[in-house]
């Protein structure tokens, strides 16, 4: 087997079942910004570092899942990214939109299976559907550290869930209308009809994130989430341009 090489810019953490993982020195600073900025709603510091650390703990076990299904359908899962804003599982599937479409979707399903197991080790501190729950939460009010970090993980969880499913490319909700897309239009009308929703629905919520919610990490992530999107439609436009007869 080809040794895996250290990408740019990463530190290798470790390899599990011969997929190796490394992260990115960037997220140690944006580790550090977030941990600090969240202070005050734990009575020691050591809670906010658990909660970050658990967070991506979960990124990685989503990334662990697309890794696992792309293997799963006959694909190549060597290498896991940690960066600032997730995790990148870089994955290759055969070209068919059943198995395309079972890597992405594997993701957004450990998650879902994680939600009822967080859900039971929350309730026994509150009531995690309840919303009053989340005002609490916001407010500061909690009392129990224990209690908070649980509902935390929880609520953490799901909102990753909901924002992963959004159907912007290349999240994995823009990747599963891709892949659903492909069996009625092939890979590249599919392709393009997803990189066009996601420059739609990316372009209102970044609208959204940076003016109503005025929240920059969230506002640079759908950046990001557009550009990608924009690249791909510039991509196979340039591609229709040169296979276009002469």
């Amino acid at each position: 087997m080809t040794p895996i090489e250290t990408p740019p810019g990463t530190w290798p953490l470790f390899t599990f079942r011969g997929i190796r993982v490394f992260l990115h020195w960037s997220w140690v600073l944006v580790a550090i910004y977030q941990v600090n900025n969240a202070r005050g709603g734990y009575p020691h510091i050591g809670w906010d570092i658990a909660q970050y650390l658990t967070l991506f703990a979960i990124v990685l076990l989503h990334e662990f899942g697309h890794a696992f299904a792309a293997r799963q359908v006959g694909g190549r899962a060597e290498r896991i990214l940690l960066w600032p804003f997730g995790g990148i599982a870089f994955v290759e599937t055969p070209p068919r939109p059943g198995a395309y479409l079972w890597g992405i979707a594997a993701g957004p399903l450990v998650n879902v299976a994680l939600v009822p197991i967080l859900y039971f080790l929350a309730s026994g501190y509150c009531d995690p559907l309840d919303p009053r729950s989340i005002y609490i939460f916001l407010d500061g009010s909690w009392i129990e550290p224990l209690g908070k970090f649980l509902y935390s993980i929880f609520f953490l969880n799901t909102l990753m869930l909901v924002f992963n499913l959004l159907p912007v490319f290349p999240m994995d909700g823009g990747q599963i209308l891709r892949g659903l897309l492909w069996y009625l239009a092939g890979p590249i009308k599919s392709l393009r009809a997803a990189a066009w929703t996601g420059l739609i629905v990316g372009g209102a919520i970044l609208l959204y994130t940076a003016f109503i919610l005025e929240s920059i990490f969230m506002t640079i992530m759908m950046g990001l989430m557009v550009y990608q999107s924009w690249s791909v439609v510039q991509n196979l436009r340039f591609r229709r341009q040169r296979e276009a007869p002469q």
